[in-house]
């Protein structure tokens, strides 16, 4: 539902959940209210910063459920 909504606009999400996200043409990621990282979620991850961790973080959850 959410591709359809965005489909030809401009809009800002913020999330919790990273598979929301994770087609989003660009991510930023904050940490205590700073900006640290700014890309694709496959340039991000490719960098191994904040995103890359959250990233392993949710996988690693995952596997526990």
């Amino acid at each position: 539902a959410l591709e359809r909504l965005v489909q030809d606009r401009t809009v800002l999400v913020i999330a919790h959940r990273l598979n929301t996200i994770a087609q989003a043409e660009q991510i930023a990621v904050f940490e205590d209210g700073r900006l640290v990282e700014i890309g694709r979620s496959a340039e991000l991850t490719q960098r191994n910063g904040a995103y890359a961790h959250l990233i392993h973080a949710f996988q690693k959850s995952e596997v526990r459920v």
